[in-house]
């Protein structure tokens, strides 16, 4: 099957071979006929299918015959996020060039005077975020009264940040003849309860098993400490074979942090998080697709928003907090049927969000080679080693390694400290003896905490 097949017209399908294309993926050849037809859908795909192309398409002819009129936009499309909100606008644009349609893009961080003044020409597509248009409604700015098309994106995604009661509101608003198209990579209740309050009887279209992975991206788990996992991460970064690669961390504060460590250690890093402005955010995605960085720090902000072609790699620096964001992380590489590697970065306290995950999509990721950096054990008990000078105790000497660092300092010839418990100095150096030999149960001090007169027991040659 080509697109020649779904329906579609001659200026459309001369825009989609001059973007290289002729085979619909499996999501678009199911839904595009549908929405040919006006019909309600709802439409359960990974990302990296093709989805925003299935809805994009038909719109397109659709909303080729009609005029656009003030503040009323003829079609809606939702989106949770400012990045995806505008890759969906660049959708439009690109196989939209052959047909005469006006685009407004409705999304936070970018002046609301400009996005004004396409509304009041008249437009057929508003791509928007549900908390602008609110924005923009309460103040009498927009009519949705005229809207006859509603696409719901990433629906799920919608309902972790917090937007079903704005897309309930919005939904209210619209035409009740009006044509709904919702999609969503998983399924949970609510996102169930949605479609069925607001669609009409529609066409369930699903192309894969909600919440799994693609079977085109290797993953695997690399298990580390915390202490370790930033070496570990840019070990994995020199040995695997790396085009481009995206980072995510679950912080804004770690992404930070991690893309100036990663800058200082030589690699073209850049990074988009939440507290940046809309112009730096398109500026460092700008950077990563023209390939002056190959290394994007991401917080799961840019989760959904991102489809750039030949991402090789991601990496979950954390392991996610929820598990869906785990399929929409590991959905930026293998995109359009191309293959991909995801790497998650694990220690021992995040054993619980990998059963999660596993549990959610049903597969068991493998673990890879361990790092060079050794899981911290729950409880460290070093070994006592041989006293390297007759001044050292056998029960000082572990005592040592656990609190000043991981490996004993062998040529440390500085007097040992006095036993914590010993406040009388004047003891005879019997009974010191006699306390050294029961290996001395007391609590651990540092090594500094001895301020006072060198006792003279410590100068007793042990059996010499």
């Amino acid at each position: 099957m080509n697109f020649a097949d779904l329906g579609l017209s001659d200026e459309l399908l001369r825009a989609v071979g001059d973007a290289g294309y002729t085979e619909p993926t499996p999501i678009q050849a199911e839904t595009i006929p549908p929405i040919l037809m006006m019909k309600d859908i709802v439409g359960i795909a990974q990302t990296g299918t093709g989805k925003t192309a299935s809805f994009v398409l038909p719109m397109i002819d659709i909303l080729s015959h009609g005029r656009s009129r003030a503040l009323m936009p003829r079609s809606l499309i939702l989106e949770p996020t400012r990045e995806l909100a505008a890759q969906v606008a660049e959708n439009f644009e690109k196989y939209g060039k052959y047909q005469k349609l006006e685009m407004a893009l409705l999304i936070g961080g970018v002046s609301m005077g400009d996005q004004m003044k396409a509304l009041e020409k008249g437009v057929d597509v508003l791509i928007a975020t549900p908390g602008r248009l609110m924005d923009l409604f309460d103040r009498g700015k927009i009519l949705l009264s005229g809207c006859d098309i509603l696409v719901i994106d990433e629906a799920d995604r919608m309902l972790d940040m917090g937007f079903i009661p704005d897309i309930e509101s919005i939904c209210q608003k619209l035409p009740a003849n009006r044509q709904t198209l919702l999609f969503s990579a998983t399924m949970p209740p609510p996102i169930k309860k949605l479609s069925d309050k607001f669609l009409s009887n529609p066409k369930q279209i699903e192309v894969a098993r909600p919440a799994t992975a693609a079977t085109n991206i290797a993953q695997r788990l690399v298990e580390t400490s915390s202490r370790t996992k930033k070496t570990t991460l840019k070990k994995l970064l020199r040995s695997e074979d790396i085009s481009t690669a995206i980072i995510f961390s679950n912080r804004k504060t770690t992404v930070r942090d991690l893309q100036k460590s990663l800058q200082q250690d030589g690699f073209k890093a850049g990074q988009i998080h939440g507290d940046m402005s809309q112009p730096e955010r398109m500026k460092e995605l700008d950077l990563f697709k023209a390939g002056e960085i190959n290394i994007l720090v991401a917080s799961d902000v840019a989760a959904r928003g991102l489809d750039i072609k030949g991402v090789s790699h991601v990496f979950n620096y954390d392991a996610p907090w929820h598990p869906d964001d785990y399929v929409h992380r590991i959905g930026r590489t293998g995109r359009a049927g191309a293959t991909g590697t995801a790497i998650t970065l694990v220690t021992p306290a995040d054993e619980e969000a990998i059963e999660n995950i596993e549990k959610l999509t049903g597969q068991t990721i493998g673990r890879g080679a361990k790092s060079s950096g050794k899981q911290t054990p729950k409880t460290d008990t070093p070994k006592a080693d041989t006293p390297k000078a007759p001044e050292k105790t056998p029960a000082e000497e572990p005592k040592r390694k656990s609190k000043r660092r991981p490996k004993a300092d062998s040529g440390d010839t500085s007097p040992a400290p006095a036993e914590p418990k010993i406040t009388k100095p004047k003891k005879s150096a019997q009974k010191a003896q006699s306390a050294e030999q029961k290996t001395a149960p007391e609590p651990d001090f540092d090594d500094d905490d001895w301020n006072g007169p060198l006792p003279g027991f410590l100068n007793v040659k042990l059996g010499g």
